[in-house]
Formats: structure tokens, C-alpha cells, sequence
């Protein structure tokens, strides 16, 4: 992903309320049944960092969040880089309810860019885990009974 390329922008309806999606994006214990179980640490405020490996082939990506921006049950922002690799992006998670539903909207926006020649930093990598994670996982998730 490139500073060049254009923001991912994810979003979808949820028939929840604001309140359940905002819990399920910001409580440790919902985001790992949806989001990465390996996530050791998580408060949703301004100047939180947390970070967690995960492995893909034989590469590891150390997940390196901080938390840069929360107004709650409508966004939180997060600087997301890696301990491994170069490059920075902003991923922000924003809600609006409308009737009885919720949409949630992401984006990811990257600031400084992130090595050529690795299959998870494509851009199309990036939208698609983006639409796995939002439109299969945390639709599932929200979902159960």
C-alpha cells in the first residue's frame, strides 16, 4: 500500500445499535471473537498502544497500534504500523445510526508507504481483509443469537 493509492473504504449495515456495534469494535473480549484472538491489550482512548505478532508463511507482522482519535459510539482512530517493516496508515472506524440500524464505515489511509514485494501489503490484499473482517466476521459475530 502507497501513499499514492486511494483510501480503503469499507462499509455495511448492521441491524444493531450503535452501542452493540461500538462494543464489539471496542472491548477486548468482543474483538477477539471477531477481530485478531491474539490481541493481548485493548482500551479505546487517546495515547492507548498495544501490539501482537501474527504469523503469515514465514513472515511476522507485529501489529503496532496507538490509538489517535475516540469520540464514543461514533469513531475511533488508530495509527497502524508494523515492527518488522516500514510504513504507516490511519484506520478509522465511524458509526451512524439510521432506523433502527447502524452503518459502520471504515477507511484506511496510508501515510508513509509500505514495501513493494509483499503479498499483504497490496492494496488489494488491504480490501480484502477489510471486507473478510467487517462483512463476514463482525456481520457473523453481530449476528448470534
Amino acid at each position: 500500500m502507497k501513499v499514492s493509492d486511494e483510501p480503503i473504504v469499507v462499509e455495511q449495515s448492521f441491524d444493531n445499535s450503535k452501542e452493540e456495534v461500538w462494543s464489539a469494535i471496542t472491548e477486548l473480549k468482543q474483538m477477539r471473537e471477531w477481530f485478531f484472538d491474539n490481541i493481548m491489550e485493548f482500551e479505546p482512548r487517546v495515547g492507548f498502544k498495544t501490539s501482537f505478532a501474527l504469523q503469515s508463511g514465514e513472515r511476522t507482522f507485529t501489529h503496532l497500534w496507538d490509538i489517535t482519535e475516540v469520540v464514543p459510539l461514533e469513531k475511533i482512530e488508530y495509527r497502524w504500523r508494523y515492527k518488522e517493516y516500514p510504513g504507516i496508515s490511519f484506520v478509522k472506524f465511524e458509526l451512524n445510526e439510521k432506523a433502527g440500524s447502524t452503518r459502520l464505515r471504515l477507511s484506511t489511509m496510508v501515510i508513509a508507504d509500505f514495501p513493494d514485494g509483499i503479498p499483504e501489503f497490496k492494496r488489494e490484499s488491504g480490501v480484502q481483509g477489510w471486507n473478510y473482517f467487517i462483512g463476514e466476521q463482525l456481520r457473523a459475530y453481530l449476528e448470534k443469537p
